[in-house]
């Protein structure tokens, strides 16, 4: 007896749409897992650094001088930037009479992005500070301080933006981006890999993809065994020459300029696993040296610094270990947290005030302002 003819479709279809279907939900289903990465590594970074994109969008290029700067009015849940283009409060321009006006030069360790708050930021604290010492002193500030910036940026905007606004006193926090620029001309000449890859088009859209490029970057440069033998004896000179330059112009119009000596999470006392684990954002930029040749490295650099503050009569800050080097003050190989950045207000005022000059500063600048200014012990 002949059997009915079936209607079912041949399993090769059957199999076919199923196995088709299957890869639409795992690709829906991976796509959703990624959307949701993206969204947890963007509410991090607004946790961390008050904004849910990268920290590049605070920062717009001006006409005079092709400086990168951070936007007028900018603001983050932790980053305010005022009319001027600073971090910090509003300032009166010009500058009220018997006003005493701080300024901070520096790179992305002076402009803190990754504190909680402006007020966090070892240059607020610094002026808070003071402020409350000399309580009959209108003392204000201006933080300078530029992500990615040296000593020769830090240059073009105090002769573009800051002198203009007439600082009494500067503060100059540089080491770290002149060393890296230094570290790639010296790579490029031993023909060594010298920068760290381009973040690739995805990485500029995707912050869960720009931190999965930079980790491994990061992996493959600890990885690395081809470094620089050794840091040549000029090592830190051309610092020397640019920080040296920068201080001239400075003190063409200002009464008080205080150099710092640089802060870092690396230690000679630390063993070498604690050492590679802190100089990992270090390595990132500078690939072409182990961790013990940058930590020789920013040695070089600190001596830099006192010699030039020796030699161009500006007041040294030094005992920059007196920060600790470990993930509780330090964000990474250098940046600042909270914590870190209080323990760096407190050692630029100890500093400040074990110098004779700035007690005889002030004493000037009150002979100046008799009227408007009776200043305090």
């Amino acid at each position: 007896m002949a059997m009915p003819p079936s209607h079912d479709p041949p399993a090769s279809a059957f199999t076919k749409k199923h196995v088709f279907a299957g890869i639409v939900a795992t690709l829906s289903v991976i796509f959703v897992l990624l959307l949701l990465a993206e969204g947890v590594v963007r509410v991090r970074q607004w946790w961390l650094y008050g904004s849910l994109f990268q920290l590049e969008d605070v920062k717009v290029r001006q006409d005079i001088g092709g400086l990168d700067t951070p936007k007028p009015g900018y603001e983050t849940r932790s980053i305010r930037i005022n009319s001027l283009g600073f971090r910090g409060p509003e300032l009166v321009v010009p500058k009220p009479a018997g006003t005493l006006r701080l300024a901070f030069l520096g790179g992305s360790t002076t402009f803190c992005a990754e504190v909680s708050s402006n007020e966090a930021v070892w240059a607020h604290r610094v002026w808070h500070d003071l402020q409350q010492r000399y309580p009959k002193i209108r003392i204000d500030y201006v933080n300078a301080g530029v992500t990615a910036y040296t000593t020769l940026h830090s240059l073009g905007i105090y002769k573009q933006q800051v002198a203009q606004l007439q600082p009494d006193v500067v503060f100059i926090y540089h080491a770290t981006n002149d060393m890296t620029y230094e570290v790639y001309s010296l790579a490029e000449s031993q023909g060594l890999v010298s920068r760290p890859q381009p973040t690739s088009w995805l990485g500029r859209y995707s912050l869960l993809w720009f931190l999965v490029e930079k980790n491994y970057q990061i992996r493959v440069i600890q990885a690395n065994k081809k470094h620089i033998e050794s840091l040549p004896d000029d090592f830190g000179q051309s610092f020397a020459v640019n920080l040296t330059q920068l201080i001239q112009e400075v003190k063409q119009g200002v009464d008080l300029v205080a150099v710092i000596t640089w802060s870092q999470q690396m230690r000679q006392g630390h063993t070498k696993d604690v050492n590679r684990r802190a100089a990992a954002s270090a390595q990132f930029y500078m690939p072409s040296l182990a961790p013990e040749q940058i930590l020789q490295g920013y040695a070089r650099y600190n001596g830099v610094i006192r010699r030039v503050a020796r030699e161009t009569g500006s007041v040294l800050i030094a005992d920059e270990d007196r920060i600790p080097g470990d993930p509780v003050h330090f964000n990474d190989s250098v940046h600042f947290t909270d914590a870190g950045s209080r323990v760096m207000a407190e050692r630029v005022i100890d500093g400040l005030l074990a110098d004779p000059r700035w007690h005889e500063f002030v004493r000037r600048f009150a002979e100046r302002h008799p009227d408007s200014v009776k200043t305090s012990p």
